[in-house]
């Protein structure tokens, strides 16, 4: 993909960014099923990931765009391949993301309330974690407030103040 760092180098960028800030978190984006992307390059990338453990990985599926390089370029994917690796990405991308969520269970947390929300209001960590707090009595919008962790959905945790 024509990246100017290597899968080494990124890896020691990671490693200096965790030993240095608390609790960072990473995202990525990835793209599966580009022309010519073997089994053997899907598992390396695959590996990668495993071991890097983006809370997030937001995947794509490599799609033809007329009039591009890679719209030319022999050994493209079958659908049905794509679909298999993207599959199995988002499958680890939602593994590791429980994990850490679940991780904060019985942890308090500074939130920055942002809205009102379905269960009280909705907001974030400085590290960007979304929390709902479920015991909310008043308007908190706007306000940092310290929250204790009492559960972990898929994509969000759950406290109160």
């Amino acid at each position: 993909m024509n990246r100017k760092y290597t899968a080494e180098e990124f890896k020691e960028s990671v490693k200096l960014l965790r030993e240095n800030f608390e609790n960072v978190i990473l995202t990525a984006d990835v793209i599966v099923g580009f022309p010519g992307e073997t089994e053997k390059e899907f598992e390396e990338t695959y590996k990668f990931l495993q071991e890097i453990r983006f809370y997030k990985i937001h995947v794509f599926k490599y799609s033809r765009r007329e009039g591009t390089k890679a719209d030319q370029m022999a050994n493209q994917i079958t659908p049905e391949i794509k679909e298999e690796r993207s599959k199995k990405v988002i499958e680890l991308s939602n593994k590791i993301q429980e994990e850490y969520n679940k991780s904060y269970i019985g942890k308090m947390v500074k939130v920055l309330v942002e809205e009102k929300s379905k269960k009280g209001f909705k907001g974030h960590t400085k590290n960007y974690l979304e929390v709902e707090i479920t015991n909310a009595k008043e308007n908190m919008e706007n306000k940092i407030i310290d929250v204790k962790i009492e559960e972990a959905e898929e994509e969000i945790l759950l406290g109160k103040y």
